[in-house]
């Protein structure tokens, strides 16, 4: 758990004797940054008032993005994404809770194959700007601003980072002699499934920014604007994979009518190989029973057979030509 004091001359880490202290003076906040879910984050949340639903919210996994406002403080979840293996989109949980003079931001519970560190990408950064003196924000809600900017940032870099395969994808696509149709099909919808997920995951923080926006209790009179402007990146981080997914689902739909193509020409050339030795079989059967006998065989009967069935499947495929089967 880190805990950082920010006032006018800057951001300095603090120990947690002395958050009270500093919080009952005139200025400045405190944004305590709690990488997993300890006893001491409980203990340190009853002391500042939290309600024991936020508590209970911040312990366990939220698979959605949520708000919950209480009484100086107001409650939001929000998810950074990591792409996986085999279309997987990892949610990394982020929780703020956003007071009057505190910010307190809880990554987790994270899946455990996966390192702590993944899930502390967007609060570095702004711990980076803060102890550099790169950002000098007014209030807990100017950092959590900064925060889940940050989040809507990796959400936008996902959907680029899916972006960038769908060129190579489509170019295969349009040049595949369709030899292996199941593992193409299968990674065109296992991508089709990261994009979804990236923009669910936009979609579900956009309301909850767009709620917060219009309860008017994110911060003091002035900073509405923050969570107007934070439903607007997700909105636009929404509409990036909108536009990609419909990208990909034009491809899928092109690769898809390339199969039925093929499917319906090897149907019709089928149809054909039917339709010219259907008739000679029927008069090779006819011909078998009552002109070839056991004890000789009729040649000059036999040669009008036989060219009566060429006679037959040449005028078959002739007309098969015509229709366009072969």
């Amino acid at each position: 758990m880190e805990i950082r004091f920010v006032s006018t001359a800057g951001a300095r880490p603090i120990r947690l004797d002395e958050l009270e202290a500093l919080l009952a003076g005139p200025d400045g906040f405190c944004w305590v940054d709690v990488p997993s879910w300890t006893d001491d984050a409980e203990a340190l949340l009853l002391r500042l008032g939290c309600h024991a639903r936020l508590i209970e919210a911040c312990r366990r996994r939220n698979y959605v993005p949520v708000v919950h406002t209480y009484p100086g403080q107001v409650f939001v979840t929000v998810h950074a994404p990591l792409l996986g293996g085999k279309g997987h989109v990892h949610l990394l949980e982020l929780d703020l809770v956003v007071g009057e003079r505190v910010l307190v931001t809880v990554h987790g519970p994270i899946n455990p194959d996966l390192d702590l560190s993944v899930c502390l990408t967007e609060t570095d950064a702004v711990r980076a700007r803060l102890d550099a003196g790169r950002m000098s924000p007014d209030g807990p809600a100017d950092l959590a601003y900064a925060v889940t900017s940050a989040v809507a940032r990796s959400q936008s870099a996902l959907i680029h980072q899916i972006a960038e395969r769908l060129p190579g994808l489509e170019k295969e696509v349009m040049t595949s002699r369709l030899r292996s149709p199941e593992e193409l099909l299968e990674r065109m919808f296992l991508i089709r499934h990261e994009l979804m997920t990236g923009r669910t995951m936009a979609a579900q923080c956009h309301e909850v920014w767009a709620r917060i926006a219009g309860l008017g209790r994110f911060a003091r009179e002035g900073r509405l604007d923050q969570a107007a402007d934070l439903a607007d990146q997700f909105a636009r981080v929404r509409s990036l994979a909108d536009g990609e997914t419909m990208f990909l689902v034009a491809v899928i739909e092109l690769y898809q009518t390339k199969v039925h193509t093929k499917m319906t020409v090897a149907m019709e050339r089928l149809a054909v190989i039917a339709a010219v030795t259907l008739p000679v079989t029927a008069l090779a059967s006819i011909y078998g029973m009552n002109v070839i006998v056991n004890d000789e065989t009729h040649w000059r009967s036999l040669l009008v057979i036989v060219l009566v069935m060429i006679t037959m499947s040449g005028l078959l495929l002739r007309w098969a030509r015509r229709q366009g089967w072969w």
